[in-house]
């Protein structure tokens, strides 16, 4: 589905089935199986909240034309627009859904930008306007319904604003009575207005005071067959939660509590980059042994990664009430961000995963055992760290050793990070790792300076995240922006390009890893952007590609360099990766025009041979592709070593698994379609290293779609 003048989106669900989504204009339904949506224009503007009740078979959707629209779930698979409500100037932000106590009517609650909560109820045919609730001093961001499960238990209204704060409501039936008025209560009403004025009066100067109001807000609505009778609800205000520093984004109840959980969990979330759980807790309220309740921070997440982001934007409760998640505008948990990934290393050792994105964060991703057990199929994958918060957008990332990486990004710089003290101690105390190195020798974290564009170290009382590497490094050398970095199997050398548009710059420079100086000249020939650079097994040849359409290899003399010793042009279209077998006997290249080409290296350990003499360099295979080739990876040779595994990522998102036991003849093993994988470009593919068995392979793909993902080759390819 393609949803074009996309501005804003809105989602919603309701019980286990049914998952709306809002888009620009649009709204889209789909059931439990993910079938094909199905979607209405909803609004002439764009989509800015939705609410679902499934047992009502009602959808509301609220747009920024100032309206809010009624749609029925039709059995014939489609959306009925039943009612059109006009907010006369104001714009709905979040709503809530729910079905009134002890009746068959709807509450309908609407935040909008006037501050205030709008009160809408159904018992018949149309929703009619019952109560406005004031009390919030910004715009209400967030709504949530918690339904009462007996008669004696009030239906909970929870609105969070921009004003930081959130307030419950209880909304119960009026109980009958007859009529008691004396002048003591009307003196009591009297006292009890005084107070509510008082709480909002603010001086001149002073901010804005949190105004609680104990009104009670009567709703009428009809019963019975016929609407002959009717039923009144309160709506009283029940508590005030203060712990946001900035503006409430969502708020969620927690679904279906197992032993041991509350049902009254509120998680909510924040621009503030925090998570918080709410409960209540029975304190003792006089001496006749009567208690109430008071809301309180049960559990606080917060400020993952040492910076805010732009914080939270939503939150929500997943498996069935145990777990809870948050994502922002940075993305959420190991599943990648919303910005493209555009690189990812493994730990030499295959510990852990690192990626680095257009998002301008490097992150860390492990795999932590479960209470299920230790063994490999029960570990579960988590970002255990940002070790880099950058300027600019990074474009590669290489692991060094355990404790040290280097990252590119959209600048001349390539820049070195050593693991803190922090860091191991979080590896070794979460079951993921035990790095096994001298603690004391590492700096305790780092933050990024006013004004900085990286990391420093930091000592105790500085000590701002734990999850910060401080930069050890600079290394600087080419004229253009970077593009790309890669790593020599011995961990020795190092080589970055640049961005070019001239022979000039279309050069490779190589550092050695213990003093980052330059090892020998440049590798000069390309004339346009070297896209990938792969080192050999023996680090004993420099493979590049580039968008000039060639790729040239480049060859170790001794301890003054690399020289060139052949280049190709096979392909038709930009060659976007390389990459070597780990045997060194071949190696393959990814390209645009479809195809990936196989060569076999045929030289002897003399390297007796003459500069670009093409002779001894043959492609031995040709695989066609359906779409472009963009990201290719040989897989870790296996104890039986008698089968090679090769991995080839598509323009489209697909990846297709090949194996040969000759180099000649490949065929068709496995394949990854979108969906299941990704959905855009693959950038990058990275076989997990050692830690494998041929029973079990661990690839890595990262994406123009955002995402990173791991995926488990169980048994033989084929």
């Amino acid at each position: 589905m393609t949803i074009e003048d996309i501005q804003s989106h809105r989602g919603s669900f309701a019980g286990t089935s049914i998952v709306a989504f809002g888009s620009g204009k649009l709204v889209a339904l789909w059931d439990a199986q993910w079938s094909a949506p199905l979607k209405v224009q909803a609004h002439t503007k764009a989509v800015s909240a939705l609410c679902v009740d499934e047992e009502a078979g009602c959808i509301v959707s609220g747009g920024s034309d100032s309206k809010l629209k009624v749609w029925k779930i039709a059995e014939q698979d489609d959306l009925q627009e039943v009612e059109t409500i006009f907010l006369k100037g104001r714009y709905p932000l979040s709503m809530g859904l729910a079905e009134l106590p002890q009746s068959g009517a709807l509450i309908l609650a609407v935040g909008s930008t006037d501050r205030h909560i709008q009160i809408f109820t159904r018992s018949e045919d149309t929703f009619v306007p019952s109560a406005t609730i004031p009390g919030h001093e910004d715009w209400v961001r967030a709504i949530s319904f918690r339904p009462s499960v007996s008669s004696s238990e009030p239906l909970i209204l929870a609105s969070g604003s921009q004003d930081a704060n959130i307030r419950l409501w209880n909304i119960e039936p009026v109980t009958r009575t007859a009529p008691t008025t004396s002048h003591s209560e009307a003196l009591s009403d009297e006292i009890l207005d005084a107070f509510e004025a008082s709480l909002g009066e603010v001086d001149d100067g002073e901010e804005g005071g949190r105004q609680i109001s104990l009104k009670k807000h009567i709703l009428t609505v009809k019963t019975g067959a016929g609407g002959d009778s009717t039923q009144r609800f309160s709506i009283t205000f029940d508590a005030l939660l203060v712990g946001h520093e900035a503006g409430v984004t969502s708020l969620a109840w927690r679904p279906s509590p197992t032993a041991g959980q509350s049902r009254d969990t509120l998680l909510s979330t924040s621009t503030d980059s925090s998570l918080i759980l709410w409960s209540p807790v029975s304190v003792s309220s006089g001496q006749d042994g009567s208690s109430s309740a008071l809301w309180i921070n049960q559990q606080r997440f917060g400020d993952v990664g040492g910076q805010r982001l732009g914080g939270f934007v939503g939150g929500l409760w997943t498996t069935a009430g145990s777990e809870a998640l948050a994502w922002g505008w940075s993305g959420w948990g190991a599943y990648g961000t919303r910005w493209s990934n555009k690189s990812i290393t493994w730990s030499p050792r295959g510990e852990y995963l690192i990626s680095a994105g257009l998002d301008q964060t490097t992150r860390i991703h492990a795999a932590l055992p479960t209470d299920k057990g230790e063994k490999e199929s029960m570990l579960s994958w988590h970002e255990i760290g940002r070790p880099q918060i950058h300027g600019y957008d990074l474009v590669g990332v290489v692991s060094l050793d355990p404790l040290r990486f280097i990252t590119v990004a959209d600048e001349k710089v390539a820049r070195v990070f050593g693991a803190p003290r922090g860091f191991v101690q979080t590896m070794r105390g979460l079951g993921a790792a035990d790095l096994s190195v001298d603690e004391e020798k590492l700096p305790v974290s780092a933050t990024v300076p006013p004004l900085g564009l990286s990391n420093k170290a930091t000592s105790d009382a500085e000590l701002a995240s734990v999850t910060l590497w401080p930069e050890v490094e600079k290394v600087f050398g080419h004229g253009y922006e970077s593009i790309t970095v890669a790593i020599s199997s011995s961990r020795k050398l190092f080589a970055t390009a640049c961005k070019a548009t001239t022979a000039k710059h279309a050069t490779v420079h190589i550092y050695d890893t213990e003093h980052f100086r330059p090892f020998g000249k440049p590798l000069e020939g390309h004339t346009l952007t070297v896209t990938r650079i792969s080192f050999s097994p023996d680090d004993q040849l420099v493979l590049t590609v580039s968008r000039d359409r060639t790729w040239r290899l480049f060859n170790k003399e001794e301890e003054s360099g690399y020289v060139p010793i052949a280049v190709d042009k096979s392909h038709s279209r930009i060659i976007w990766d390389c990459a070597w077998a780990p045997d060194g006997q071949a190696f393959a290249t990814a390209s645009r025009d479809k195809t990936t080409l196989t060569r076999i290296v045929e030289i002897g350990q003399n390297m007796a041979v003459s500069p670009w003499n093409l002779a001894k360099w043959a492609a031995v295979a040709e695989l066609k592709m359906p779409e472009a080739a963009t990201a290719v990876a040989f897989a870790p040779l296996t104890e039986s070593a008698d089968e090679r595994v090769l991995a080839v990522g598509l323009e489209t998102g697909n990846i297709q698994l090949y194996t040969s036991t000759d180099l000649v003849g490949w065929k068709t093993s496995l394949e990854i379609k979108v969906g299941f994988g990704h959905i855009d470009h693959i950038h990058q593919l990275a076989w997990r290293p050692e830690r494998q068995a041929k029973e079990h392979r661990q690839i890595a793909s990262c994406g123009e779609d955002g995402t990173l993902k791991i995926f488990a080759v169980h048994g033989s390819v084929n």
